[in-house]
């Protein structure tokens, strides 16, 4: 039986933890650990409940060292058990890309060389959490692993949609598709939002924006991802704060003459071309406009670079909007706003919904800019409602 979860969430550059104590209906979350900039000199450690004594920071360079921080600090409060020890520990392991895996799997010897040969369809993405899942496994024996994967919920698009149009045998040998990614966000906020309008999922058409500083958009139809930005790696669709969204896949070459040469952050774990760094890590709103802080562009009267930066954004996210609207026969519950800025930038849902009035979407200014702290709420009611859904990954995982 289930006593516990421990849902991890492992970033380039950042451990987000999260403990859970199984629950009759909902789990009750216990604590809350988090360490970022795991690339820099100083990583900084956030830890709910607050630590009674300081932290020593020293040492936590790794994905590995960070976790077992985490571990031991957990371990020091009476109310939460030793996790290295208990019976009934599930540990959730958040993993971008999937491949062709439909939905959660545990962990073991053969699941574990699978996900090792998709680490080249997502080297800046899968190698943390893999180090993650690998240290659990020693030290943490007596716990059940399972990998969720961003990539299971789209498993059905339709071949049309998921298809590139290249050479059929080398992409089956490659595995060379459309994936799609924000997986456990669009399950956890379609979840929400059909309970919210009160609907069976199986029912609900939505088009869904999960908007941070990685940006992707999902048309869900009757409880079913048909499309979504994101491609065969997380880099297409929507720019981000750091990635290029999509562009003309010639233009890293004229880029750089040394785009297929391995980059210097390239490690034996991860295996990063030039092309790799500069669409995922040197391009967004952060190459336009020196901040990779959607906060510091979505102001009134910023300066030019800024406001194109906002500009092309709201471009992007109205153009796969009417996407898939059409694709939705505009059959459409809800727009959703979800993510980091989706939830807190009153103005790029304003300027979002007034470009798409002549779909019949409206917006409230008054609920717009009021806020609400529910999960889901609306910012317009109507036969298509405008909706904010605060997204949960590691709730859903849970």
């Amino acid at each position: 039986m289930t006593k516990y979860v421990l849902a991890v969430n492992a970033g380039s550059s950042s451990l987000k933890c999260r403990l859970f104590r199984s629950g009759k209906s909902e789990p009750e979350e216990i604590a809350v650990a988090k360490v970022s900039g795991l690339n820099s000199e100083k990583p900084e450690f956030a830890f709910k409940p607050k630590p009674e004594k300081e932290i020593d920071q020293n040492g936590v360079k790794s994905h590995e060292d960070a976790f077992a921080h985490v571990l031991s600090q957990l371990s020091n409060y009476a109310d939460i058990p030793d996790l290295r020890k208990e019976e009934g520990v599930v540990v959730a392991h958040r993993v971008v890309h999937g491949g062709d895996y439909e939905k959660e799997v545990e962990i073991t010897n053969g699941t574990y060389h699978v996900l090792e040969k998709l680490e080249s369809l997502a080297p800046l993405h899968n190698a943390s959490a893999l180090s993650i899942i690998k240290f659990c496994s020693d030290e943490l024996p007596k716990a059940t692993n399972m990998a969720f994967f961003d990539s299971a919920f789209h498993q059905t698009i339709p071949e049309a949609v998921r298809t590139y149009a290249i050479d059929p045998k080398i992409a089956k040998e490659k595995g060379l598709r459309k994936y799609g990614f924000h997986g456990i966000s669009y399950q956890y906020i379609l979840r929400r939002t059909a309970e919210y309008l009160q609907k069976p999922q199986e029912e609900t058409s939505l088009i869904v924006m999960h908007l941070g500083a990685g940006a992707s958009m999902c048309a869900i139809k009757k409880g079913k991802s048909i499309d979504t930005t994101m491609g065969l790696t997380p880099v297409s669709g929507l720019p981000g704060a750091t990635r290029t969204g999509d562009i003309d896949p010639s233009l890293v070459f004229h880029y750089t003459s040394a785009a297929s040469d391995m980059s210097r952050s390239s490690t034996t774990e991860l295996h990063i071309t030039k092309a790799e760094e500069i669409l995922n890590k040197e391009s967004g709103w952060k190459a336009l406009t020196g901040s990779s802080n959607f906060a510091d562009i979505a102001k009134p009267d910023v300066d030019a670079s800024k406001q194109l930066a906002f500009d092309m954004f709201v471009d992007r996210i109205v153009g796969y909007a009417g996407n898939y609207f059409v694709k939705l026969g505009g059959e459409v519950d809800a727009l959703v706003f979800a993510g980091g800025i989706g939830e807190s930038s009153a103005l790029l849902r304003a300027a979002v919904v007034d470009r798409l009035k002549c779909l019949g979407f409206e917006i409230s200014k008054d609920k717009n800019e009021a806020g609400d702290e529910d999960a889901v709420h609306t910012i317009h009611k109507g036969k298509k409602s405008v909706l904010v859904c605060e997204t949960d990954e590691e709730g859903e995982m849970a």
